[in-house]
């Protein structure tokens, strides 16, 4: 990281995002109906749930009105061509994720990250936990990747099981995590650690690759995916993790559906407990277009992309005394060398309230989230507005939003809006 910061630059750099990669956006972003149908709107809130490709609603319509059938539950053509679906996109989702192992894998379906989390937790952690052993868990990162993991110990308690959590280290300057105390953290009795991928307030990438060098070799680590599959190329290989969980409505398929993939090299197998009922078929099937939908356009074009547009949106910001941005504040400058957020700006007004700014935004039909973004307990404590882009972005979008919280920059408590 860099020692100094240099001046803040006035004026969004042309080149954010590369102008080369105009003319391979421009085809994408009319195949979303949602947007093309609204023309004064711009979806600036990717993070919450991202919007779907034609292409994911066609393939929902054709499966409903061709082969609508129970998974698992019948010997007709309709029943095993639902079934064949089904298994298909489990491998399709190691594919995707790049499982570096997929004969020994598993992918189970689920509702979304948050079930996917809590069922690692409930069905798997508590299981492989004796009376003194300790977990390492995110405390400021979203609520779903925190609130499982002390379920779990809550579970374990009444069995006379006692367990400690230590709260994840984190760099105060960086946000990232603390690797340096982590392995000071980290002992004999340690036998499980979460992460998250991308933070869902900050948009960096948390650097968990190198998590396992410093747990070592044998400590199962799961991962919380949900603001990273879809909008960066994963690597399973390269991450080394455990468990990767998951939501498939932030990845252009239809809400409901969520994906544990489990390596089966740590600890004992994973399976979810309990009988498993009719699954959620159609957010299944979706997933699986989805996931077709984005290899063909490129995950890592639409990486570079949504990290130029908030490469955009961020220089023009650190040019208005008014807004400060969360996150890595050596993020902020156009000629900074550290790593920029993954398409994801978060920011308050010093004087408007989030929600209130939220509103306004909203009124110039600019949709953002502006609230308190599902903190976990040691994060951001006050509401603030959060930006989220998608390949449907464009570099106009984001000029539009700064025009309007240019014109916002001066307001003090009392005053109205410019």
């Amino acid at each position: 990281m860099r020692d100094t910061i240099s001046p803040p630059t006035k004026n969004p750099p042309p080149s954010a995002p590369p102008a080369g990669l105009r003319e391979w956006q421009r085809p994408l972003r009319e195949q979303f109906p949602i947007v093309t149908g609204n023309p004064g709107l711009a979806y600036l809130d990717s993070a919450a749930t991202a919007q779907k490709p034609k292409a994911v609603l066609d393939a929902v319509q054709t499966y409903l009105t061709s082969c609508n059938a129970n998974a698992g539950r019948g010997t007709y053509t309709w029943a095993n061509r639902t079934t064949a679906l089904i298994e298909e996109t489990r491998e399709r989702v190691k594919a995707f994720l790049g499982d570096p192992d997929p004969d020994r894998s598993t992918v189970w379906f689920t509702s979304g990250a948050t079930d996917g989390l809590r069922t690692v937790a409930r069905d798997w952690l508590v299981r492989e936990l004796a009376d003194g052993d300790e977990i390492v868990v995110p405390f400021a990162d979203h609520e779903a990747n925190h609130l499982p993991w002390l379920e779990a110990r809550e579970l374990l308690a009444e069995r006379g099981v006692r367990i400690t959590v230590h709260p994840m280290p984190y760099q105060q300057d960086s946000r990232d995590y603390d690797l340096e105390a982590l392995a000071a953290l980290v002992g004999e009795r340690t036998r499980f650690v979460a992460v998250t991928h991308v933070h869902h307030v900050y948009g960096a990438d948390m650097n968990v690759h190198r998590v396992r060098e410093v747990v070592g070799p044998e400590v199962p680590i799961c991962l919380d995916a949900a603001q990273s599959v879809g909008h960066l190329p994963l690597d399973l290989g390269a991450l080394d993790v455990d468990f990767l969980v998951f939501s498939g409505h932030k990845a252009m398929a239809l809400p409901g559906t969520g994906v544990v993939w489990a390596r089966g090299r740590r600890g004992g197998a994973f399976r979810p407990g309990g009988w498993q009922g009719t699954p959620n078929t159609t957010g299944i099937l979706s997933l699986r277009a989805a996931l077709d939908w984005l290899d063909a356009a490129g995950v890592a074009r639409i990486e570079e992309w949504t990290v130029g547009l908030g490469i955009r949106l961020t220089d023009g910001l650190s040019g208005l005394d008014a807004y400060e941005v969360l996150g890595c504040p050596l993020s902020l400058t156009a000629a900074s060398e550290v790593q920029r957020r993954q398409g994801l700006v978060t920011f308050r007004h010093r004087a408007i309230g989030a929600n209130d700014l939220g509103f306004i935004l909203a009124a110039h039909g600019l949709l953002v989230r502006a609230d308190g973004l599902c903190q976990a307990r040691a994060g951001e404590s006050d509401s603030s507005v959060r930006v989220s882009l998608h390949v449907h972005n464009t570099p106009e979008e984001i000029d539009r939003l700064l025009g309007v919280l240019s014109g916002l920059a001066d307001d003090r408590p009392g005053g109205g809006q410019r």
